[in-house]
């Protein structure tokens, strides 16, 4: 499994079932991002393909 499949497992994984949708906070995000050195923004792609909403944005970069 090359890093792109690991990052992409990683936040499908992180993501938390809630009120029937799956989600992800903020500050995981950019966890998920150092640790794979990553841009934010990959990690928010990854996110749109896979249905994450991500929730508690402090910084506004998630809509």
């Amino acid at each position: 499994m090359d890093k792109k499949e690991q990052m992409i497992n990683a936040v499908i994984k992180r993501a938390q079932e809630s009120d029937g949708k799956k989600k992800l906070t903020c500050g995981e995000a950019f966890e998920l991002a150092r640790e794979f050195e990553a841009q934010v923004i990959e990690i928010g792609r990854i996110c749109n393909r896979h249905d994450i909403k991500v929730c508690k944005c402090q910084l506004g970069c998630f809509g």
